[in-house]
């Protein structure tokens, strides 16, 4: 079953493009400026410098540069670097509740579940409505099999009147509700994805593998098809899916061209070991 990969910080999902900063900007927004003024000691004009007051307008654009800064370096895989970022935006700003979230899902993809729970907690404190950081926990949640939980996180974003990524959500929970064996629910949740978004590779195939538990396999064939048609999306994986789907509605002549489609793309695939030795329950 495909990967989803969770979403992530900032309005309906990590930011579509990262701000660059040089060191020096960097450098340079991290220095409070200090005034002069002058008293005496001993009679003598001494220079003391006092703190100029900080902008909270500067202070939020720079907790948002780190913040940006460690969204680029999560998805790139550098989680340390992500870490740091975080940091860095927490201490500038520390009640930022997108810092928290995106903090949970490094420590999610560092198997600190520890401190990921502590982070997705913290964010929902200060933003109890934000639906992605409840979509995030969500997710944190089904992948620890922790479902019943994991369910009423996806249900409280789908609640929220302001979130959009509702037909993301729906996807997560739908494969959330077949990994607990809840398949008549779960073709519930993805069929209504599929309405939101046909155009989601994940959606159609994640409802065409339930539809394959539940014996539906004419209409199981119909969503993974969708896929397989467009090369850039057809996988080891979906072809298995149709060949499987195939065999048990007695296609020979399509199960061998699908079959001849798979040992051409992925030869070394286990799936191609699979149909090799005719093992299609597997």
């Amino acid at each position: 079953m495909p990967r989803l990969a969770p979403r992530s910080v900032h309005g309906p999902g990590r930011p579509a493009s990262w701000v660059r900063v040089s060191r020096a900007l960097l450098t340079a927004l991290l220095v409070l400026g200090v005034g002069g003024c002058v008293t005496e000691e001993n009679g003598k004009p001494v220079a003391k410098t006092v703190a100029k007051p900080v902008d909270p307008q500067e202070v939020e654009r720079l907790a948002r540069i780190h913040l940006e800064l460690a969204g680029g370096y999560f998805g790139r895989g550098q989680s340390n670097d992500a870490l740091d970022e975080v940091r860095k935006a927490l201490a500038a700003k520390p009640d930022l509740a997108a810092a928290y979230n995106l903090r949970g899902l490094v420590y999610a993809s560092l198997n600190d579940d520890e401190h990921a729970l502590e982070s997705f907690r913290r964010a929902l404190q200060l933003a109890a409505h934000d639906g992605d950081t409840h979509h995030n926990y969500g997710w944190f949640l089904c992948q620890r099999q922790r479902f019943g939980e994991a369910d009423a996180e996806f249900a409280q974003a789908l609640a929220e009147p302001t979130y959009r990524g509702g037909s993301r959500t729906m996807l997560a929970q739908g494969v959330c509700q077949a990994r607990s064996g809840e398949l008549a629910e779960a073709e519930r949740t993805l069929s209504r994805a599929y309405e939101l978004d046909p155009a989601n590779p994940s959606t159609a195939v994640n409802l065409a593998e339930v539809l394959y538990r539940r014996g539906e396999f004419e209409r199981a064939l119909f969503y993974v098809r969708r896929v397989n048609t467009k090369e850039d999306l057809a996988s080891a994986q979906t072809l298995w899916l149709a060949m499987r789907i195939e065999h048990r509605l007695g296609q020979d002549q399509q199960v061998q061209d699908t079959g001849a489609r798979l040992r051409s793309r992925f030869p070394q695939s286990r799936e191609a070991l699979l149909f090799e030795k005719g093992r299609f329950d597997e």
